[in-house]
């Protein structure tokens, strides 16, 4: 049950994971296997079902617009047409979050996004940033789980280098 539980934290919060299974009692291969185990997966299950979602908010939008009232229509249309002038002048407010995510984007791109999914960033978030920016890249996938692997051996590492910290 420990096991599996570890598998579920790790899919979703990855950096936490490998202490928090040390310290409820896991032996440490068990944990590391337990922590790669749903990284990996979890990394793959939110990267097609982001992608899957996607190819759905796709398909659906057109029908979504076709339930729009044509009064609701016209009448924003209406607003549309009147306010072009008033639109060209003003900037488009940004909130914290979207400004956070452009930043990142333009400053680190796709490098940033494989090497710091795991750590800072959590899987999901990742994945779908990885599927919704970069699909098209050719090794998209084995980058991340590399990236996955690597922070695990990091990990394990500052485990084995100060035990103290985190017992």
């Amino acid at each position: 049950m420990k096991i599996i539980h570890v598998v579920l934290l790790a899919s979703v919060k990855y950096i936490l994971t490998l202490p928090y299974a040390m310290i409820i009692g896991l032996e440490y291969k068990q944990a590391l296997i337990a922590v790669l185990v749903g990284g990996i997966g979890g990394f793959l299950f939110f990267y097609y079902l982001s992608k899957r979602a996607i190819q759905i908010y796709h398909k659906i939008r057109p029908y979504i617009y076709t339930l729009i009232p044509r009064r609701q229509k016209t009448e924003n249309r209406n607003f549309v047409q009147n306010n072009t002038n008033q639109q060209k002048k003003r900037r488009k407010i940004f909130s914290k979050r979207n400004r956070l995510i452009a930043r990142f984007r333009k400053t680190y791109g796709f490098w940033g996004i494989i090497v710091t999914t795991p750590v800072f960033l959590t899987i999901p978030v990742g994945a779908f940033l990885a599927n919704k920016y970069y699909s098209r890249r050719r090794f998209l996938v084995l980058y991340m789980i590399l990236s996955i692997i690597g922070w695990a051996g990091v990990l394990s590492g500052f485990i084995h280098l100060f035990p103290r910290i985190f017992f």
